[in-house]
């Protein structure tokens, strides 16, 4: 159990904060809250302690004996400010310490996060950007707001993201404080780079179709990781019944044809392209443009052919020998097989410059949040890793950009 405070700023998004405060809790963790005096003008005292079920103090003079200003912040494991407005930005980065959660921020030896949530106008001032820039440079994380409708008739960025957004940093810098180091220094800044998710459908008529069990949640956790890094990052879509991550871009798709299609654009000039999309291998030689109706003997007899490799296609059109090609091997070992024999004979065909392989089936990988799996490259294999998808993608991008550096 890991002990983390949520600090709350003075916003009208303070209400999200209440439903991230049990998404918290409901991983495990302990939650102490620490509101500004204008939090409280959105979400009362009473209404934090009731749902942290722990005291909520505001002030350096509440319980002055135990030195909570400074005692707070020397006993817990992250300080996670949601929402942080500009102003707390502004006081943050001067490094003021007028309240007791600025006072928090300035003791604290954990990482810490920040989740913007304002006014477009306020968010892209040039005041608020080198605050956040000063933050970063300082080790702290800045997630990248949403875009969408904000307080009143306006809409555009400076949305605070869904609590489910914020949960997964969280859970991920928990995880491996380390990622918070390469999100403070934005290290995939200026990189452009393409992820595939989901999973793709071959359809036999307007009703049925050909599928996987792919959730698309791998892919996601990618995707996040990376803008949280500073990379500029489009998705390709399978079938994903998700929200989009916040600062990515999203283009839906649905069958292998049109997966093969968007990647094949989308990666021309991509740094790192990523297929963690799992593609249909088959898909009918035709498609009725009718329901198919049953028939007296209860059978169907399919004619199938072999869709297109994305990724293999992919490798034949790269033309930058510093581009990076990022494939997933989701395995079922028989008799006598290994999943790294498996991988290694994939990679080999495939051609990629690195391999995520995993072993699948009941109960495993997929839709799941947590995730098993092996990184092979040309240079030999590394793992088995076992954590949340969101603390994997990291690694994964960890390997990817390893091997961009060896280029």
């Amino acid at each position: 159990m890991s002990r983390i405070v949520l600090g709350v700023s003075g916003g009208i998004a303070a209400y999200k904060a209440c439903d991230l405060l049990r998404r918290l809790q409901g991983a495990g963790h302990e939650v102490t809250v620490v509101p500004t005096v204008a939090a409280l003008e959105f979400i009362g005292e009473s209404t934090w302690a009731a749902l942290s079920g722990r005291p909520v103090h505001t002030s350096v003079f509440d319980d002055a004996h135990l030195v909570p200003h400074v005692k707070i912040g020397q006993e817990i494991d992250l300080v996670f400010v949601a929402p942080a407005t500009a102003d707390l930005l502004a006081r943050a980065a001067s490094g003021r310490a007028d309240d007791l959660l600025t006072n928090v921020l300035l003791t604290a030896h954990c990482p810490i996060v920040f989740a913007p949530a304002m006014h477009s106008e306020m968010w892209l001032h040039a005041a608020t950007q080198a605050n956040v820039d000063t933050l970063r440079s300082r080790g702290a994380v800045v997630v990248r707001p949403d875009t969408g409708r904000l307080a009143g008739p306006d809409a555009g960025p400076g949305r605070l993201p869904d609590p489910a957004e914020l949960l997964a940093v969280a859970v991920a810098v928990l995880a491996d404080p380390s990622i918070a180091v390469r999100a403070a220094g934005q290290d995939m800044a200026g990189l452009k780079v393409v992820v595939s998710a989901g999973g793709t459908r071959e359809h036999l008529d307007p009703v049925r179709f050909i599928g996987n069990s792919s959730s698309g949640l791998m892919g996601w956790a990618l995707a996040r990781a990376a803008v949280l890094r500073g990379a500029e990052v489009r998705l390709v879509a399978a079938n994903v019944g998700l929200p989009a991550p916040p600062g990515a871009e999203v283009e839906a798709v649905s069958s292998t044809a049109d997966l093969a299609q968007a990647m094949a654009v989308a990666a021309k000039d991509a740094d790192v392209a990523v297929m963690a999309a799992a593609p249909a291998d088959f898909t009918p030689a035709s498609a009725s443009q009718t329901k198919i109706k049953k028939s007296p003997d209860g059978g169907l007899e399919l004619n199938l052919v072999q869709t297109t490799d994305v990724l293999s296609g992919l490798v034949a059109a790269r033309t930058d020998a510093r581009q990076i090609l990022v494939g997933f091997a989701a395995e079922t070992p028989g008799v006598g097989e290994t999943l790294l024999e498996l991988g290694r004979v994939k990679l080999a065909r495939k051609g990629c410059d690195l391999l995520v392989l995993n072993e699948v089936g009941h109960n495993l990988v997929f839709g799941r949040s947590e995730s098993q799996i092996t990184l092979l490259t040309a240079e030999g294999a590394t793992g088995p890793f076992t954590g949340s998808k969101d603390t994997l993608a990291h690694q994964i991008w960890d390997e990817a950009l390893a091997q961009r550096a060896g280029r």
